[in-house]
């Protein structure tokens, strides 16, 4: 994602940087106070950027199925490398820790408060890595932040209790939940508060509290659900008044574009910053190397460009831009795209047709001709948002863009995935999570490689690589290839070298 260097101050958004405490007192945060003051555009998107990066990551896990410890620790990590937050007996920098955790969390929401479905998913990963701070926070610190909250709860007295209805149903309420008779006498024993049943619909639904008249009676042991709740609760009530005041951002020019940006993370989990394999594989590829390499390492989107020109010997502009850039960045010279698109079209045009209407933009987007711009490879993120398809179209991307029928037909067709692998694909898909969808061919497609479900493109600190690129996806492709052969050729030359040394004993 582009990062704007003006470093103009944008009205009304920054935080005083105190020594002092006062204004973040707990590591923990309901961001009910939105920050003021200043703040460069560069530091309003450089945070929101690293904050989007963790919650992909929850997202990403969340959507995969892993377990909740293997959230925790990814979560973590990442964390610890984009989004620090010490507790207050740490020797670190805690102003700035949390002056970039509470504007990351604000400019997130101007994002994603613009419609119904960015607003959940931005509510569950933010609910999500709340708890995972919550579980991890100092024990008194999680107290004092308890206390400074006004929740919506209330501690029941001993009187209540031993009213007839509230102590019958307390040890109803302990027979269902424990068969051992110490365990239930604990139950019983324990301090219970009462809220409207509606603030603890996730408790209600698993039978965990007793109901009374409106009221559910949660035992302490349960109280963090009720954080959580409320933390949800308020935040989605948040984004819906930020979405009816972002209108007035109009003012400010700069802001929109870095927003729209932001708000696009999430169809492509964060948006790529790849710029190239860091090195070429030992090899220059040709125009005659391209149909093996489509089958053995292209992504859909561009498996589907390069099928599609194969058989129908013609692309529409905007496929042959995002197929031109691709093999560009894949490392395919200009001579080269040239010969491969004169091939193509093969018998359908002449010479001097191809020259005039399509070499020319062959060499413009390798930055030869007109303003000799240097073009980069579309990024998923660009491929999801721009440029949709029509119906005779073939760009974009199919996970997106091909109805549920056709894109199951193309996985058995293309990649030979049957539909019984097909479960994971299909539901990431409908829940317009394109870049894990892709990432779960990737898998299933280099089992050979000792890909299996959960790596991805690969791992680094916990977290999985997601594919956010289609020269990224193609890239690691190649790279396992090349490391499964180079394991191959070393087998042999140690063998040589064993046998050399029992003939010399």
């Amino acid at each position: 994602m582009h990062r704007s260097r003006d470093t103009k101050p944008i009205a009304g958004l920054s935080l005083p940087l105190t020594k002092d405490l006062g204004q973040y007192p707990h590591r923990l945060n309901f961001y009910e106070k939105p920050p003021q003051g200043d703040l460069t555009v560069e530091d309003f998107e450089t945070f929101a950027i690293d904050r989007l990066r963790v919650l992909a990551e929850i997202e990403s896990s969340l959507i995969r199925n892993r377990s909740p410890e293997e959230l925790r620790l990814i979560t973590v990590a990442q964390c610890a490398k984009y989004l620090p937050l010490s507790a207050n007996t740490s020797t670190k920098d805690l102003i700035s820790e949390r002056r970039k955790d509470q504007i990351s969390h604000f400019v997130l929401r101007l994002a994603f408060c613009r419609s119904e479905e960015l607003r959940r998913r931005f509510v569950k990963a933010e609910t999500t890595l709340f708890r995972i701070r919550f579980a991890d926070d100092d024990t008194r610190e999680r107290a004092a932040f308890l206390d400074s909250i006004k929740l919506n709860w209330e501690k029941v007295d001993e009187e209540e209790r031993r009213e007839a209805h509230i102590k019958a149903g307390l040890q109803a309420q302990a027979e269902y939940l424990k068969r051992d008779e110490r365990q239930r006498e604990d139950y019983l024993e324990d301090t219970f508060y009462k809220t409207p049943w509606t603030q603890v619909p996730e408790l209600v639904e698993r039978r965990r509290v007793f109901l009374w008249k409106g009221w559910a009676y949660v035992p302490s042991r349960e109280q963090s659900t009720l954080v959580f709740q409320e933390f949800q609760n308020r935040l989605e009530q948040a984004l819906e008044i930020t979405a009816k005041a972002l209108p007035r951002l109009d003012e400010d020019d700069r802001l929109l574009p870095v927003l729209e940006h932001l708000s696009r993370g999430f169809l492509a989990g964060v948006a790529s910053e790849y710029v190239g394999p860091e090195d070429d594989f030992g090899e220059t590829i040709t125009a005659d190397m391209i149909d093996d390499m489509a089958a053995k390492h292209f992504p859909m989107c561009m498996r589907n460009l390069h099928d599609r020109l194969r058989k129908d010997r013609h692309l529409k502009h905007f496929g042959r831009l995002q197929y031109t850039l691709f093999l560009k960045g894949l490392g395919v010279s200009v001579e080269e795209a040239v010969v491969f698109w004169r091939k193509a079209y093969g018998g359908t045009m002449t010479d001097d047709k191809f020259n005039k209407e399509y070499k020319y933009n062959i060499r413009h987007s390798y930055g030869l001709e007109g303003k000799r711009a240097n073009y980069p490879a579309k990024s998923c993120q660009t491929i999801l948002t721009t440029n949709q398809p029509g119906p005779t179209e073939s760009h974009g991307c199919p996970f997106r863009h091909f109805s549920p029928e056709n894109l199951q037909l193309a996985l058995s067709a293309t990649y030979g995935i049957p539909a019984s692998d097909q479960g994971e694909i299909m539901a990431a898909v409908k829940g317009q999570h394109y870049h894990i969808a892709c990432t779960r061919v990737f898998e299933l497609t280099h089992v050979k490689y000792g890909v299996k479900m959960g790596d991805g493109l690969g791992r680094a600190n916990g977290a999985t690589e997601t594919v956010s690129h289609p020269n990224r996806y193609a890239a690691r492709s190649r790279e396992m290839e090349k490391e499964k052969s180079d394991k191959g050729k070393a087998a042999p030359a140690v063998q040589v070298a064993v046998e050399e040394n029992v003939v010399m004993a």
